[in-house]
């Protein structure tokens, strides 16, 4: 199993609290002692999930340019028509997908193009399943020009994510399925599609980043 590289730090820096922990009780109590043993226990399940949070797993993308992506592991929680202010300021098609602390999160190019459009945005913490969270909490929104149309996605950070990660800027080249991202603990994607572009999703439908097909352009 790959580990991303925005792991690195946070589970070396996980890895060393919990052992300098355990080694404390252990001089303290000694090494038979039951809490020594619960500690050691909860610290390695404690541990294998900030290992598993940051895996980055192979993902096979078919390029197809009538085709948008699914930007991020997760569960589809909205799919309705929506007016989308920042960018396009006219009326869309959104499909938002909820990433839990347990899914893959990465983020991906929903499309392959030019990205028109790239701007971070700091904000709130809510839940991400919150109304207001596209337009109040931290997010990023980036809009990649295709060969087809223009579609607009949006990094949300949720309750726990403390920090969203975007790799591209304005003028790049994105390749569909390619890494644009990261956010940290449980979040959300919001994508904003042409009215005419035909959804191939359904709501709590499960999502996998780089494969799923959630849309085809007209």
């Amino acid at each position: 199993m790959l580990i991303h590289r925005e792991g690195y730090k946070i589970i070396l820096v996980t890895l060393l609290i919990l052992a300098g922990l355990n080694i404390g009780i252990q001089s303290l109590l000694g090494e038979q002692h039951i809490v020594g043993k619960i500690v050691l226990s909860i610290s390695l399940v404690f541990f294998i999930l900030i290992v598993q949070f940051f895996r980055n797993p192979f993902r096979n993308t078919i390029i197809n340019e009538n085709h948008v992506i699914a930007p991020a592991d997760g569960k589809v929680v909205v799919i309705e028509e929506v007016e989308e202010t920042e960018y396009f300021k006219d009326k869309r098609r959104q499909v938002s997908i909820f990433m839990s602390p347990v899914n893959v999160h990465v983020n991906r190019n929903p499309i392959s193009g030019i990205v028109k459009y790239a701007k971070y945005h700091p904000g709130k913490y809510l839940v991400a399943w919150h109304p207001k969270s596209s337009t109040e909490n931290e997010r990023t929104t980036v809009v990649i020009a295709g060969s087809k149309a223009e579609v607009l996605f949006r990094q949300v950070a949720g309750a726990l994510a403390k920090r969203i990660v975007y790799y591209v800027k304005e003028g790049d080249m994105a390749t569909q399925g390619g890494e644009m991202g990261f956010i940290k603990f449980g979040s959300r994607i919001d994508l904003y599609l042409p009215l005419s572009a035909k959804i191939e999703v359904s709501l709590q439908q499960k999502t996998k980043g780089g494969e799923t097909v959630v849309a085809t352009l007209a």
